[in-house]
């Protein structure tokens, strides 16, 4: 379920209280007092079987006498009462509770936990239950506070969702303090039916929402998870903290990306992929959010910063070069214009120093130089109190000179008191206001983050030059094999093919079983060659001797071998040897060394690392993560995050690596893990890279035993099952396939064709020119609820002929679906074997309708429509066409 009757949680009529009571101390108590205090204007109906009042109003003695069917009810009773009341509840046609009662988990007279009795009961009616173990809902501009707060919160514009009740009510202490207000205070409990999912559903479409604030300590649904919270970032900043970001023990790792992909790093990496800004305390989730709302929106990360204090301006500085941001290099023009209005003993540099006998029309002046500076995304003003000037009148010079800025402008009033109605001048204003130079800079970071997050919800990636390298079968039949024998390490050969059914450029290994036949395959390789042992039980083979580099002869070969046998064993008594792996050794003096690698996540699942490799891998910890699937424009993000990024980009006489070639193997490895989930670890260390491109020297993969639950991806990947040839009934075939984000100007390409009259079929009404971002919206979809498909003349086209699109509400019980043919291409079936697809799809989704709208004169949709089944009736000034599915039919029989 997703936002089925979450209205009547969110925006209820009627709210009975079960458990109701005049008992001060009482949960009940406290609930009802509170829905009263609150103002809440529709019926309170408290229910109580030993009172006849409570607070005043009339209780009823269960929820059968109950005078109208309350929308919702809150429930403050004992667990083991809990799901008889929400069978009686559901009975009456109540659409949600919220359970604030702890101890469902118990179990109940059968074993199994009440918990499981409590959603039995509550499911026939799609009834919808908040908890349990929950502090409560708060909706302040609905003045409905059913909570056992201590506070009540303000209305304003920021949902809070919260994992923890107790944080709840520090976050609500803290937001009163500083005046912040809420459209929705949400505590989740044990999240037995409603989850953070839903609740981003909903808000993300309430208008009274203009932030989203979570605070998560674990997700029980990832898929869902970032599906909802992917649509709610497009719509509205939706900012998280996360709680738990110790790392766990590694040491049991397989392999260094299993030692290097903590659980914490996996979380950051689906925060990111999903456009929320994660933050790390509750001051500094309120903080983020403000800045948000407050200040403009950001082009870059770099940062000018003002003040009249060497001090504060050093510090803020190494707060930003620190957190990734940058400094605004100065311009000579605008250098000019500062050395025109400051004294000479300014700093003539980025921080601007103006001294500390700074003034209002020294501030103004500076800041107007500033203004012009081209290369500043945003400007920090920092003020340090004197004797000799005014804090309110510089603040008062500060706001008329930024008057007109479409650039962001942080300010921070250092100072106690003193600086008090500086900081209520800059506020009201609307120039956000921060305590010390580092919250400053911290802000402007928030703004940076937030739309580098943003942005790659949007970023097209270039077309691909030529289709992805990908032998399924192959891989496939490597697997079967080893599971077969066994054998769940893959020796580095095997692993090698692997890589290289997946277009991967590996180095030549062969095993060798005994010191003699190592000698032998160094004389057929030509020497040097490197030789390594071979055993599944050791995952790390230089750290037992197990590698020897550079053998110059295969006598050499020979003795190496017999070495590194007796070594190994004194090392690894218990270790299996199967032998040597042999390898040319490969020569690219000025590579560097990476890791690219693979593992299993335990709740997103498939997750793929980045970083520098080498043997101090472990050491260095200069890596990254990213969920699958991955395009040019992540793949390039995930390099980007990494310290190690700064030397493949080329420095001194050392040339760029070749970016492109790291990324195809980026791509390539999440895309075997996403074909492939039984390959759970997966490690390319080193991976070489220089001009001359990549080359894997070694690897290790570890495949999930036969039977084992593996984690699906949190991201449903591209369905290229669904690609596909169509033959059109006027004779001719087309190629049909899910849309892709580079497929945008296409997309664009196919709109501007269209006629004014199809614009306003297609979108009743005229429509001009999309966009970016509305282009990105319809070419980079969730394919776990919505679907486009388009047609091209041949695979290898990329003018797009025609599209389809259905997206589904989160509950998949409907979708709406809308269809643009080129006015060139009509008449010819498209349109036909198009919506027939789109049907079939629907019925193997579980889909329980397909409707669309269109104008009474667009006859021809109506009749095509018709034909395929649809029922076709006005509605309003439309026409709207429907088809229930034989997913809903079957489900129903």
């Amino acid at each position: 379920m997703s936002i089925r009757n979450l209205e009547a949680l969110f925006a209820p009529r009627s709210i009975a209280v079960i458990g109701a009571s005049n008992r001060a101390t009482s949960v009940g108590g406290v609930v009802f007092r509170n829905l009263v205090a609150g103002g809440f204007a529709g019926p309170l109906l408290p229910v109580n079987p030993k009172q006849s009042a409570v607070a005043g109003v009339l209780a009823y003695p269960n929820v059968e006498l109950l005078p109208l069917v309350p929308d919702l009810a809150v429930l403050c009773t004992p667990a083991a009462t809990v799901p008889g009341l929400i069978a009686a509840l559901a009975a009456r046609g109540t659409r949600a509770a919220i359970v604030l009662s702890a101890g469902l988990d118990q179990p109940a007279s059968d074993g199994r936990p009440m918990a499981l009795h409590m959603l039995e009961a509550a499911r026939p009616t799609l009834m919808r239950v908040l908890g349990p173990n929950c502090l409560g809902l708060s909706i302040p501009p609905r003045a409905i506070n059913a909570t056992f707060a201590h506070a009540q919160a303000r209305p304003g514009p920021l949902a809070f969702i919260s994992q923890s009740g107790a944080l709840c009510t520090a976050a609500l202490d803290m937001a009163n303090t500083r005046g912040i207000g809420f459209s929705a205070f949400v505590s989740l409990g044990n999240s037995a039916d409603i989850d953070v999912a839903d609740c981003l559903d909903y808000l993300a479409n309430d208008p009274e929402t203009r932030a989203i604030l979570l605070y998560l300590e674990a997700i029980k649904a990832p898929r869902k998870f970032m599906s909802a919270a992917r649509a709610a970032a497009r719509n509205k900043p939706v900012v998280a903290i996360k709680a738990g970001r110790a790392q766990e023990s590694a040491a049991a790792a397989f392999s260094h990306t299993g030692a290097l992909a903590g659980t914490d790093d996996v979380y950051d990496a689906a925060l990111r992929r999903a456009g929320v800004l994660r933050v790390y305390d509750t001051q500094e989730l309120f903080a983020a959010v403000e800045t948000l709302a407050r200040a403009a929106p950001i082009a870059g990360d770099r940062l000018a910063i003002l003040t009249n204090g060497g001090g504060p301006g050093v510090m803020a500085a190494d707060a930003l070069i620190t957190e990734g941001g940058r400094l605004a290099p100065l311009s000579a023009t605008t250098i000019a214009a500062l050395n025109a209005c400051l004294p000479a003993n300014w700093s003539r540099a980025n921080p601007v120093d103006i001294i500390g006998d700074a003034d209002g029309a020294r501030f103004g002046a500076a800041i107007a130089a500033l203004r012009g500076e081209p290369a500043a995304d945003a400007l920090l003003i920092l003020h340090a109190p004197t004797a000799i000037s005014s804090s309110e009148d510089v603040a008062r010079s500060v706001v008329a000179a930024m008057a007109g800025e479409s650039r962001p402008v942080l300010t921070n009033w250092l100072g106690g008191q003193t600086e008090g109605r500086a900081r209520l001048i800059a506020a009201e204003a609307g120039l956000p206001g921060y305590d010390t130079p580092e919250e400053a800079v911290r802000a402007f970071l928030h703004l940076v983050n937030h739309k580098r997050n943003r942005d790659l919800l949007a970023q097209v990636p270039p077309a691909a030059a030529s289709r992805l390298v990908r032998d399924q079968k192959r891989v496939h039949a490597l697997v079967v094999k080893a599971r077969t024998a066994g054998r769940l390490a893959l020796d580095e050969p095997t692993a090698k093919t692997l890589l290289t059914a997946y277009g991967i450029p590996t180095v030549p290994t062969s095993i060798a079983a005994s010191p003699d036949a190592a000698a032998a395959l160094a004389q057929e390789f030509g020497c040097p060659v490197a030789l390594k042992i071979l055993s599944p039980d050791i995952s790390h083979k230089t750290d037992v001797g197990g590698v020897v580099l550079d053998l110059a002869t295969p006598e050499d070969v020979r003795a190496a071998a017999v070495a590194m046998l007796a070594r190994v064993r004194q090392h690894a008594l218990r270790a299996r040897l199967e032998g040597f792996t042999v390898q040319a050794m490969a020569r690219r003096p000025r590579a560097i060394e990476l890791i690219v690698g693979a593992t299993s996540d335990p709740v997103f699942g498939p997750v793929v690392l980045f970083g520098h490799g080498g043997r101090a891998v472990e050491v260095l910890r200069d890596r990254a993560v990213a969920l699958p699937p991955l395009n040019e424009v992540l793949a390039q993000s995930l390099i980007d995050e990494t310290r190690v990024s700064r030397l493949l980009a080329g420095f001194r006489d050392q040339p760029a690596s070749d970016l492109a070639a790291i990324r195809a193997v980026l791509i390539s490895v999440a895309t075997l893990i996403l074909d492939h989930p039984e390959i759970v670890e997966l490690d390319i260390n080193p991976l070489w890279a220089d001009a001359q491109g990549v080359m894997a020297l070694d690897a290790r993969i570890r495949l999930a035993a036969e039977g084992a639950v593996v984690i699906p991806s949190a991201i449903r990947p591209y369905p290229d099952d669904l690609e596909e040839i169509l033959s059109l009934p006027g004779g001719g075939t087309v190629f049909v396939r899910p849309i892709r984000p580079e497929d945008e100007p296409a997309h664009a390409e196919l709109l501007r064709a269209l006629a004014p009259e199809d614009i306003r079929a297609r979108f009743f009404g005229a429509v001009g020119p999309m966009a970016h971002d509305q282009l990105a919206r319809y070419t980079q979809i969730d394919y776990d609820r919505e679907m486009a498909f388009i047609v091209l003349a041949q695979r290898s086209s990329t003018d797009t002929l025609a599209v389809i699109r259905a997206v589904s509400d989160p509950d998949q019980r409907q979708a709406e679906f809308a269809i643009v043919v080129r006015p060139d291409r009509r008449r010819r079936g498209l349109g036909r074997a198009l919506l027939a697809k789109l049907i079939a799809y629907a019925n193997a989704r579980g889909l329980g309708e397909l409707f669309g709208l269109t104008r009474p004169e667009n006859r021809a949709m109506i009749s095509l429509t018709k034909a395929l089944g649809f029922t076709v009736q006005r509605s309003g000034d439309d026409m709207l066409m429907s088809l229930k599915l034989r997913s809903t039919q079957s489900k129903g029989s």
